[in-house]
């Protein structure tokens, strides 16, 4: 197997994640990554979408964590679709 694609890397750290939201009936996206900036998209849904708290767990938990498994990643930032 050979070495993994950022979007790749991306991917796996947000399935690590997807658990711990999903239990507050919540749950997050990929949707872009753009190489040359190190700026992700993501999509937050269910309660996740409309949750007062939502930029502390997209800030804190979700963007610290990506930054910290995925060097390349400079900013993360949640979008609608």
């Amino acid at each position: 197997m050979g070495k993994l694609t950022i979007v790749e890397k991306i991917k796996n750290v947000i399935e690590q994640i997807r658990p711990s939201l999903q239990m507050d009936g919540g749950d997050v996206q990929f949707v872009d990554f753009d190489s040359a900036s190190g700026l992700l998209k993501i999509e937050l849904m269910g309660h996740c979408a409309h949750c007062p708290m939502s930029s502390v767990t997209l800030g804190q938990g979700i963007e610290a964590e990506l930054k910290r498994s995925v060097s390349e990643v400079k900013e993360v930032r949640a979008v609608q679709m």
